[in-house]
């Protein structure tokens, strides 16, 4: 199953159009008043730089930001979307006025270090479980997101090698133990499902035990969450489905366990801690000469 969301060049750069016009507001407003010290004829050229080895994503936001501040805004990437950069590397090169560089500065970084630090995280799971053998699980995300930044944290797992979940509460079903509970059972609730959203994405059921995994298989669901399971009752999850629906589990997952997950043979892992628990990679920018 690969991602649904459409991440081409046009999409993507409408996105950070948005994106990037909410943030210069968020933190310009008016003026810079600082960046206002700088005479405006002055130009300058700036280095930025990865000060730990990274994933580097969120380069259509960054470019953003610096052009629209300076249109006449001149950058060349050293690192790639989507490529890795070691540590203390020169990732961009950024030629224009030294009060719009100024300006846009901490806008770009903050794109470039919160999009960086999920490709990353993503990357290192999706590494992880490509060296189990046989394994054909994929890293999937939830929406655990940033508010207003889901789409940019979600194409950062695209770049990072992960699959996308759903998008928000309108375009699949995901149905747990409480709409389980609520709308009679199993049965009744798969059955409302596909009466009430038969253009869903897709329509996916959470299970607790191997009961009711069972009783969701006769019920005719397609993907089934495992919540919280382990090990053992993975493995006879795997069995008793048989390739009838697809598996997916949650709960818990760090690079400790998601080895032995994959190696259950279920055919996907979702990962809050993708986009919930990040560590912003840290980047820096400096003019590389006196300004021009």
């Amino acid at each position: 199953m690969s991602t649904y969301f459409d991440f081409s060049h046009k999409a993507v750069a409408a996105l950070a159009q948005a994106d990037v016009t909410r943030a210069l507001l968020e933190d310009v407003g008016e003026a810079d008043l600082t960046a206002g010290l700088v005479d405006p004829a002055v130009r300058a050229c700036a280095t930025v730089v990865a000060r730990e080895a990274a994933v580097i994503c969120g380069a259509p936001w960054a470019e953003l930001a610096f052009k629209q501040i300076d249109p006449t805004a001149e950058l060349t990437w050293h690192i790639p979307e989507g490529h890795r950069s070691e540590a203390d590397q020169v990732v961009l090169e950024v030629h224009g006025q030294a009060r719009a560089l100024l300006t846009a500065e901490r806008t770009a970084l903050n794109f470039l270090q919160l999009m960086s630090a999920v490709a990353t995280k993503t990357a290192t799971f999706v590494q992880a479980v490509r060296e189990v053998p046989g394994a054909r699980t994929r890293i999937v995300d939830t929406r655990k997101t940033l508010p207003g930044l889901r789409l940019a944290q979600k194409y950062a797992v695209h770049v990072g090698g992960g699959l996308n979940h759903r998008l928000g509460l309108y375009d699949a079903v995901l149905i747990k133990e409480n709409h389980i509970a609520a709308a009679g059972g199993v049965k009744a609730v798969l059955a409302r499902a596909a009466e009430v959203a038969p253009h869903a994405k897709f329509i996916e059921i959470e299970v607790e035990t191997l009961e009711q995994l069972q009783e969701s298989l006769e019920a005719g669901a397609t993907m089934i969450l495992l919540d919280n399971m382990g090990l053992m009752h993975l493995h006879e999850a795997v069995r008793i489905t048989a390739g009838r629906a697809v598996l997916e589990v949650s709960g818990g997952v760090n690079l400790s366990s998601v080895c032995a997950i994959a190696s259950t043979g279920v055919d996907r892992i979702s990962i809050g801690a993708l986009t919930k628990n990040v560590k912003a990679v840290d980047f820096s920018m400096r003019f590389a000469n006196d300004p021009l």
